[in-house]
């Protein structure tokens, strides 16, 4: 019996992610209060390669403007919406649940209240990476790995399956039991709310290229190890039997995924706030446009993933401008009836 393998990710698929962050990467750096020529930008980004040297026609304080402001905001929204998107798609192939998401799961939470732990017991100044260069993604790590472990025990609770459904249901009520401390020591912590507040709506304010350099190694390592395990996660949508006799060992690849895939959220966490839905956006729209394998779903929601929340990010600083939308609201708004759509979809697993 011949039987049939996954296609591959093809090379049209691919120059079209890498399309698609390069027009995030020139529209996010062109716009904003004030409007630059997208040609222009494009030439001033292009100097940045060693021995280019081509002339742009920007003033000084324009290419101060797209060096300095706009580019560490934008490549920081290309790091954190892959590692969301990332994380989303290797949480569906290891629970083998088609809505799972680092905010459904309860992993954002988690590593919310982690942060908020740390920033409101005055364990630090500053509430961004920049200010807490360790203790912050630790926390949240922690954070995120204590919320999906929590959310995997509760959806396993009175039977050894753990249908799709009841770990959907587990990660809400974890959210809500997570969302309640936070709450709680936002309350004993007034002088905290506007800090932790504006930081639990998300936002990629930046002070400069310090928050791109601390999140990028913890982007490049969950990166690595979740492409590189990207096939097993095709073995393992068919079976723990099946995948054994393959020679696989299901937990153990399960335990590695899980871990690597809650450090990227920990890092896009600590380093934007609370910012949903990229992970069940992304991950399902390559889905159906591209295959099915996880070969194909993982390397391009990295990669359409960041272009994704960069685009989001300039809808948010220009939509209302000169005042400013927090990230997490516009992708609440994309993402609220996108789930609706994937779960209308996804019913028949769910059952």
């Amino acid at each position: 019996m011949v039987t049939s393998r996954p296609a591959g990710l093809q090379k049209r698929w691919l120059a079209a992610g890498v399309f698609a962050v390069l027009v995030a990467l020139v529209v996010g750096v062109s716009l904003g209060p004030v409007n630059l020529p997208p040609g222009s930008v494009a030439i001033e980004l292009l100097n940045l390669l060693p021995g280019v040297r081509l002339e742009s026609g920007l003033t000084e304080r324009e290419i101060a403007i797209v060096t300095e402001l706009r580019l560490p905001r934008v490549v920081l929204g290309l790091l954190v919406g892959g590692l969301l998107a990332l994380a989303g798609g290797a949480y569906q192939g290891v629970f083998r649940n088609p809505l799972a998401d680092p905010y459904l799961l309860g992993v954002a939470a988690g590593a919310g209240l982690a942060v908020t732990v740390v920033l409101t017991l005055g364990v630090g100044a500053g509430g961004a990476l920049s200010g807490l260069p360790v203790t912050i993604p630790l926390a949240a790590f922690v954070g995120s790995l204590g919320a999906v472990a929590m959310t995997y025990l509760l959806g396993a609770a009175g039977g050894r399956s753990r249908s799709p459904a009841a770990l959907i249901l587990a990660g809400v009520a974890v959210s809500a039991f997570l969302s309640a401390g936070q709450t709680y020591l936002l309350q004993r912590h007034a002088e905290s709310i506007q800090q932790v507040y504006s930081w639990l709506l998300g936002r990629l304010a930046t002070a400069g290229w310090q928050d791109v350099r601390l999140v990028l190694p913890y982007f490049l390592l969950t990166s690595l190890i979740i492409l590189l395990h990207r096939r097993e996660l095709d073995v393992l949508s068919v079976g723990d039997d099946e995948a054994t006799s393959l020679g696989l060992h299901p937990q153990r690849s399960r335990y590695l995924l899980v871990a690597a895939a809650s450090l990227g959220t920990a890092a896009a966490v600590s380093a934007s706030g609370l910012i949903g839905f990229v992970g069940i956006i992304v991950p399902h729209t390559v889905r159906m446009l591209a295959g099915a394998s996880y070969r194909v779903i993982l390397p391009l929601s990295l990669l359409f993933g960041g272009a994704f929340l960069a685009l989001t990010d300039v809808v948010a600083r220009t939509a209302a401008a000169p005042q400013e939308i927090p990230i997490g609201v516009v992708t609440a708004l994309l993402g609220g009836p996108f789930f609706v759509v994937v779960l209308r979809s996804a019913r028949r697993v769910l059952t």
